[in-house]
């Protein structure tokens, strides 16, 4: 196991549990910016939010289904970007250049988050985990879950 991998994921999944916790504990104090931007139901909006940060988050920190992590977080940041930090929309220059360099490091974390799901699983110092408890299809399940499995193999190899 390379330190700079395993430093780089903890730092990485860190940022994002923790901005999923914020997202939590500061629904209230974030809601009035979300709702600025047209999203209803802007506090409960937030704390959705917070469920494929903290979830993403935990398992690229933890290397637990990782690809599927790393899905979660390219997720909510495909959906948020364009709504939250949309600077080609802003007259002030100053809060157009703030959405934009905003909007640019999701771009850029979306492309750390899809460059992990490129890493061949299970990652060295995960935490162990059973694979028959998380993820795995069983001789009795539906043809279809079987077909998005795999589907969704393909994707994210």
């Amino acid at each position: 196991m390379k330190a700079p991998f395993l430093i780089g994921r903890i730092l990485f999944g860190g940022f994002f549990l923790y901005n999923g916790i914020n997202h939590l504990k500061k629904a209230k104090e974030m809601a009035p910016y979300a709702k600025s931007k047209g999203v209803p139901a802007a506090e409960v909006a937030v704390r959705l939010s917070a469920v494929p940060l903290i979830v993403g988050g935990a398992s690229l920190l933890l290397g637990v289904k990782p690809k599927l992590g790393s899905l979660a977080i390219l997720g909510f940041l495909a959906g948020v970007s364009p709504i939250m930090h949309d600077f080609w929309r802003n007259e002030n220059p100053e809060e157009r250049m703030k959405n934009m360099v905003d909007f640019m490091k999701n771009t850029a974390l979306a492309g750390g988050a899809l460059a992990l799901m490129g890493v061949d699983e299970p990652w060295q110092a995960s935490v162990p985990v059973n694979e028959f408890t998380i993820g795995q299809l069983k001789p009795g399940q539906p043809r279809l879950a079987r077909k998005l499995r795999k589907l969704g193999r393909k994707i994210a190899a």
